[in-house]
């Protein structure tokens, strides 16, 4: 608890001249009726009415200082205090054209890539996360945001075919910047992930790591795939899904300039576990303190100290005048 207006405290240093007042008082008091000798009384049991007559005065003590709590604004507050944590911004460039559905990965890359990222996610609660897709084209499935709730649903709604197939790695990566080019954040990143060259698109991915350059963001690229020349993959025909083969093999050299250009690294994915392996090499590498503002709610509580202060008053009134009423002279 905490006052708002703590001077009126000092209104309780009058309860020493007043608590004085009264001891000098009763000390010189004088008896109204005078007696040769008080041994009959001493033995008479003593009435309520004798153990209330100090009962005013305490009410009023306590009026003085329920007043003077009142007056300085008793006030209880829910505080997140400002201190320092960990955060960065990041975009996860995600590639879903259709050789992502290769199955060297289980199930496949894609739904493995997902899976992966969304726990990279949940494990990096003070940053601003967003995610930008790409094939032939490009778009930003979330913007930046710290709700990674909602990330993680557009995550799961992520798959092959939402858009034109191909592969637009430029393209994919020219978006996640401008995503977060104009953010304040002095660490921000771009997680590509791909597997395969640059195939599509007005921007060459070279083009687009000089943009990331320029807006200091670094760049970490993961290939994705086995070192096997050959790999499983679904092709859906109108007669129903039927299994072939692809190449394994892409544009390594390409994604390593990228995070060379930018100062960011490049990995290389070859099963789950790599994968998940290179997330937490990343999640170790990308550590930055930030500035959470403090906030504070604070709720007045004045009132119960001027209806006790109000009671007291009219007690006293109470007894003074109808329990303990005296004959004035």
């Amino acid at each position: 608890m905490t006052f708002a207006s703590p001077g009126y405290l000092f209104l309780l240093l009058l309860l020493i001249p007043v608590v004085g007042w009264y001891i000098w008082k009763l000390r010189h008091a004088r008896a109204s009726v005078q007696l040769s000798s008080t041994d009959s009384l001493q033995r008479q049991p003593k009435s309520v009415r004798v153990w209330l007559i100090h009962v005013p005065f305490a009410l009023r003590v306590g009026v003085i200082t329920l007043l003077s709590l009142a007056l300085a604004r008793p006030q209880l507050s829910n505080r997140w205090h400002s201190e320092s944590t960990e955060g960065i911004d990041i975009m996860m460039a995600l590639d879903i054209s259709g050789t992502m559905l290769g199955e060297d990965l289980k199930p496949n890359r894609l739904e493995a890539a997902k899976a992966v990222a969304t726990d990279f996610v949940l494990s990096r609660p003070n940053d601003q996360i967003g995610l930008v897709v790409f094939a032939g084209e490009s778009f930003t499935q979330c913007p930046l945001t710290t709700d990674h709730a909602v990330l993680v649903n557009l995550f799961q709604s992520v798959k092959f075919g939402m858009i034109e197939d191909g592969t637009a790695i430029g393209l994919g990566l020219a978006n996640a910047v401008n995503r977060m080019k104009d953010s304040e954040t002095k660490s921000k990143v771009v997680i590509l992930l791909t597997d395969g060259s640059n195939n599509r698109g007005d921007i060459d991915p070279m083009t687009a790591a000089e943009i990331a350059k320029t807006f200091n963001i670094r760049v970490y690229a993961i290939g994705v795939g086995s070192y096997s020349k050959e790999v499983r993959v679904p092709i859906h025909t109108p007669y129903g899904v039927q299994y072939g083969t692809m190449s394994s093999e892409f544009d390594e050299n390409t994604l390593r300039n990228i995070t060379q250009m930018t100062g960011g690294e490049y990995f290389r994915a070859t099963d789950n576990n790599s994968l998940k392996a290179i997330y937490k090499q990343i999640d170790q590498l990308e550590k930055t303190k930030i500035r959470v503002r403090e906030y504070s709610k604070r709720t007045e509580h004045f009132a119960p100290f001027l209806l006790a202060a109000l009671l007291c008053l009219l007690t006293e009134v109470l007894l003074r005048f109808f329990v303990l009423r005296t004959i004035s002279e």
